[in-house]
């Protein structure tokens, strides 16, 4: 289960300290659905559903994509690639996983044709994901792709090695999903992409990764179960509540920070979840994030000295993935032989702590959200938990957290400049 350490943050809250009852106003609207954004709360009954309905099909295209070959090119953007982009870099691929290329995020074709390299003459397969499919960046992405696919395995050949997941019944990807006969998969109707990474989007291409999808799925029943709890011992009620509290009192900016290198797409899922669910009608807490240790050594003096409108978390695991122990050098030039015999892992504890406490000095609050382990259980605790405190945390700020109306305001103006050439 998911921990949370308000320790480092408690002297900041001010007086009035965590509202707890609205956190427990909040939590009532979400289970009682009254709230905004009402018919986009899927996300919480989706492992049920996806056990239910669709987990044999995602488990047995995931073998039959590693049978195909050896990678999957993944397009989509935002919610449609991050969270599997997330796992797929915190935990790797797995037993006879095909390597996953992401695509279709984006407009360089300097960064197209690194992919294309990087993909060599290896047998691949597609996962094409959108609602739509007439998003601009992943329809591009798509169209590319595709044509590579069918030079080099023919009409046919590329049939069976394109999978769409895209919306059940509608839109203009389905409909050349039906009329070729690709397999497909569902975006749910009542989930927003950034709450979709336990759905066929992001469980589609983990399966052909060769993670665990099914042990993922009976990890999401039991932590979205647990985070029911209406009560401050509730994880995601303490990081909500704790967060809201620091925000009354001109902490704008949240860092999410994490000791672990492979974290770092976790955080951009995070940064798109936090910032679609919150910055909207001119509030919300910017969500940005670090690396450590290297960024102690680049934005560490922001942080430590800069303006003090910040918030810390900072992620950890409580079980190591891997261990390292410390050499002993005979020279000792370096002067670190007493460190000698002692594990990486020891170290990094000290550092963490020694981070946290300069931080804090410094006048940054600091909150620590502690997962099991970094393995499928752990990274979907990570999900329930993240996702079940961003609905609590919008609701207490007061806006629709599900909505992202934003979004569309650099289409518009896109779409208008290309229509110049038609």
């Amino acid at each position: 289960m998911i921990k949370v350490d308000l320790s480092g943050a408690e002297k900041f809250f001010g007086a009035q300290g965590p509202d707890w009852a609205a956190c427990a106003r909040a939590h009532e609207t979400l289970a009682a659905k009254n709230g905004a954004g009402n018919d986009f709360l899927g996300w919480l009954e989706l492992p049920q559903r996806i056990e239910e309905q669709e987990l044999t099909r995602i488990v047995a295209a995931g073998k039959k994509i590693r049978a195909l070959g050896r990678a999957l090119v993944v397009i989509g953007i935002g919610g449609s690639y991050l969270g599997a982009r997330a796992a797929y870099d915190l935990l790797g691929r797995k037993g006879d996983g095909v390597e996953l290329f992401f695509a279709g995020n984006g407009l360089s074709a300097t960064s197209l044709r690194d992919t294309l390299a990087a993909l060599g003459d290896r047998d691949f397969c597609v996962n094409v994901v959108s609602k739509s499919g007439t998003t601009l960046e992943p329809a591009l992405g798509f169209r590319i792709f595709r044509e590579l696919l069918e030079k080099k395995y023919g009409a046919e050949g590329a049939r069976e090695r394109i999978f769409a997941t895209t919306d059940a019944r509608r839109g203009a990807l389905k409909s050349a999903a039906d009329a070729a006969g690709w397999e497909c998969f569902v975006v749910p109707d009542d989930v927003g992409g950034r709450f979709s990474v336990l759905s066929a989007v992001g469980l589609l291409p983990l399966a052909a990764a060769g993670l665990d999808v099914e042990e993922m799925i009976r990890t999401a029943k039991e932590s979205f179960a647990a985070l029911d709890e209406r009560s401050e011992a509730n994880p995601a009620w303490r990081y909500a509540a704790a967060r809201q509290a620091l925000y009354r009192q001109g902490k704008l900016i949240e860092i999410l920070a994490c000791y672990e290198p492979r974290f770092r797409m976790v955080a951009e899922w995070w940064k798109q979840l936090y910032g679609e669910s919150e910055g909207k009608e001119g509030l919300g807490i910017y969500p940005a994030s670090v690396e450590y240790n290297a960024d102690l050594h680049s934005m560490g003096q922001y942080i430590q000295e800069g303006p003090r409108d910040l918030m810390e978390t900072v992620v950890t695991f409580a079980q190591e993935k891997s261990s390292y122990p410390i050499p002993f050098d005979e020279k000792n030039g370096d002067g670190l032989n007493y460190v000698a015999g002692h594990d990486l892992n020891e170290v990094a504890a000290i550092a963490r702590a020694a981070v946290k406490e300069a931080h804090i000095q410094g006048g940054v609050p600091n909150l620590v959200v502690e997962a099991p382990s970094m393995d499928e259980r752990g990274f979907t605790e990570l999900v329930c938990f993240f996702e079940m405190a961003c609905a609590l945390s919008g609701y207490m700020e007061g806006v629709n957290p599900f909505n992202q109306p934003g979004v569309e305001a650099y289409k518009k103006l896109m779409f208008a400049g290309l229509a110049a050439w038609k």
